[in-house]
């Protein structure tokens, strides 16, 4: 603004933490929460807390103060399998980090100074996020200004992407010009977040009447895409195409004809800093270019490590411990990095979890009458794809910046199975009446005939 004023802009959002605890702890837990959730993709203005006291566990004691408002002041939780299935799985993926232990792979999990300890506790915030977002999201108003504050921090997310893309000039691909990005872990991990919330505001664009916002969200849209496509993430196109795909099936057919005729002329529509991007997957003589390739190399090594110990693994976050293929400390591929780290156990548990968060989507999506329901089920079911796909080509599920607003949402979802069954209630349970009135009015009827 020309004040100097944008200097001051990371303290005001600092101190707004202590005052929304206070806020939470007073009786309105509702209020902190959407006071969070732009805050949780957004790591780089974080980063700018550590500076302060406490700085580095803000979000931490918020997520806690939510969670304790909601109950000091009465509020319950729906009813959900997920509560405990994240139960099971946190306690088994800390019994995990003792195995890694004992393989005198990892130090002993006791506290932050530990990196597999630190890896935990951070994802462990995840279900406490969903925890808040079910305690406080009441009702139908709270569900809609949760899902417009997403939409809000998506908006924070693609200013920053473009306003990084366009710093540089992009006639031909470069990767030394790709940015860390907002969420400050590297383009892929934007990407992911960018696809995975663009398709879901367009899942809950599809039962939204008002058209202001149906031209805001398709705004918010168009920008998620053009941002996306600067990311230059194949994993992300790829999680984009298959959401539309499943959008023209499940909902909107007409996308069906224009994905076929988009994959007919892409070449001729994206630029031409895309276009090789794309096309650098593999060279002329079918070689893999040098990232695919690093995947593809540690992919075989991770299998070897797999087949040693492939019922429980070889222990949570112990595969940063490791020399690998060009010293990387991840796998690359979520379910390859579960299937080394915890086994077939642990893989089967990310399984279930992603199986229950299709099936609240799907339940909502074809089971309720309210449109906002409706368009919220319909956007779990397209973000719940993008990740399923996104996690092929890395790790973005145990990232808070990415799987905190899913579980925000999912929250919400849990809330509105709860409300949309009241519903269901109200208009099938007969109206109950006085057996006493009912013999009185029997009685006068047959006086009266």
């Amino acid at each position: 603004m020309g004040l100097g004023l944008v200097h001051y802009i990371p303290l005001l959002a600092y101190l707004g933490f202590p005052i929304m605890c206070l806020v939470s702890l007073a009786g309105r837990p509702r209020w902190a929460l959407y006071y969070l959730i732009p805050f949780l993709p957004y790591r780089t203005m974080r980063d700018h807390f550590v500076e302060y006291p406490l700085g580095a566990n803000v979000l931490t004691i918020l997520i806690l103060a939510v969670i304790a408002g909601a109950l000091i002041h009465g509020k319950r939780l729906p009813s959900s399998k997920l509560y405990l299935i994240w139960l099971v799985f946190g306690v088994y993926l800390y019994c995990s980090m003792w195995l890694g232990t004992a393989n005198g792979i990892t130090p002993a999990p006791l506290w932050t100074s530990d990196r597999n300890f630190l890896v935990w506790k951070d994802y462990m915030l995840v279900p406490l996020v969903f925890l808040a977002a079910a305690l406080v999201a009441e009702d139908r108003k709270s569900i809609k200004v949760i899902i417009i504050v997403t939409a809000i921090a998506l908006v924070f997310i693609d200013r920053s992407c473009i306003l990084e893309s366009m710093q540089r000039s992009w006639a031909n691909f470069d990767e030394s010009k790709r940015n860390l990005g907002p969420l400050a872990y590297g383009p892929n991990l934007s990407a992911a977040y960018l696809v995975q919330f663009a398709m879901f505001i367009w899942g809950v664009l599809q039962f939204t009447k008002r058209k202001a916002y149906k031209i805001v969200g398709l705004g918010v849209i168009a920008a998620s895409f053009f941002a996306l496509l600067y990311t230059f993430s194949r994993g992300g196109y790829l999680a984009a195409l298959v959401a539309i795909l499943l959008l023209g099936i499940l909902k909107d057919r007409k996308l069906l004809l224009i994905l076929g005729i988009f994959l007919l002329t892409w070449q001729m529509v994206v630029p031409s800093a895309v276009r090789q991007r794309i096309e650098m997957t593999k060279s002329s003589t079918g070689e893999l270019d040098k990232s695919a390739q690093e995947r593809v190399d540690l992919w075989n090594e991770s299998w070897d490590s797999f087949v040693q110990s492939p019922i429980v693994g070889k222990g949570y976050a112990t595969f940063q411990y490791g020399q690998h293929t060009d010293d990387l400390k991840d796998t690359h591929n979520l379910y390859v990095k579960y299937l080394v780290e915890t086994g077939i156990i642990g893989l089967v548990m990310v399984m279930i979890l992603l199986q229950q968060m299709f099936s609240l989507g799907y339940r909502l999506f074809r089971g309720g009458s309210d449109p906002l329901y409706r368009g919220l089920g319909l956007g779990l079911i397209l973000a719940t794809t993008c990740a399923v796909v996104t996690n092929f080509f890395g790790d973005r599920w145990n990232f808070i910046e990415i799987s905190g607003p899913m579980w925000v949402l999912l929250g919400a979802g849990a809330r509105a199975m709860h409300l949309k069954g009241l519903d269901t209630l109200t208009e099938v349970a007969p109206v109950q009446t006085d057996p006493l009135e009912h013999v009185a009015k029997s009685v006068q009827t047959s006086l009266t005939t």
